[in-house]
């Protein structure tokens, strides 16, 4: 049996990472099952078999992987015979850095209060330490402009939304894991957060909701909230 160690709130079964998402997603998509289990920021001890602090960890058989990109490339290598992530696809590195530099950042700065309210009490000194240190300021000042930061969020859309105008997923006809990279920071904010992202006509909108469809609606019944 396959085990991903998944991030988890103060409930359990809210698991917000965008990056163990990710994972979910692409094990869905290959049709492999999997047992996920919670882990909390503070309980770095649980997963210090894989040699690293994060998640998603992977644990395959005999086999333990670590960070979303190295995992889905294991399971592209270890799973030939399953559907293909794409990641031979060109766009897919492009995808990544842009996401993780980009939208990430943002995002973090429009939900971090959420994300925090989100937490067991035991993450949250941690939660707050690290990201105020990172920016600089309290978290309560980080959200104060959020809805001026939310229009500046929208505007670095503008490529997606471009895309998904002219094609079905970011991958092309079929989703594959470019989707679910940007998928995953979407998903994020739906798990922590009731703060609408996007205008119900938008075509990332239209997009997102076919990316929670997907794999028997494995991410639109994940706990969260209505988009």
């Amino acid at each position: 049996m396959r085990i991903l160690y998944d991030l988890a709130g103060a409930d359990e079964n809210r698991r917000f990472s965008p990056y163990c998402w990710r994972i979910r997603m692409a094990l869905a998509h290959k049709e492999l099952d999997v047992e996920c289990i919670p882990w909390r920021f503070t309980e770095k001890e649980a997963i210090s078999f894989s040699g690293q602090e994060k998640v998603p960890v992977l644990v395959d058989g005999e086999n333990t992987v670590s960070d979303s990109w190295e995992i889905a490339k294991y399971l592209e290598t270890e799973y030939p015979d399953t559907p293909s992530l794409k990641l031979d696809q060109g766009e897919v590195l492009f995808i990544k850095y842009w996401v993780e530099t980009t939208l990430h950042s943002e995002m973090l700065q429009i939900l971090v209060m959420d994300i925090y309210n989100s937490l067991a009490q035991k993450d949250q000194t941690y939660f707050r330490e690290s990201r105020e240190k990172l920016f600089g300021k309290a978290l309560e000042e980080i959200v104060v402009n959020r809805k001026e930061r939310l229009l500046h969020f929208q505007k670095l859309l503008s490529p997606l939304r471009t895309t998904l105008k002219k094609q079905e997923f970011v991958s092309g006809g079929t989703p594959g894991f470019s989707d679910y990279i940007v998928f995953g920071a979407f998903q994020w904010a739906r798990c922590i957060s009731d703060f609408s992202l996007l205008k119900t006509d938008d075509s990332i909108c239209l997009w997102r909701k076919k990316m929670l469809a997907l794999h028997q609606g494995l991410a639109m019944n994940a706990v969260g909230y209505p988009v």
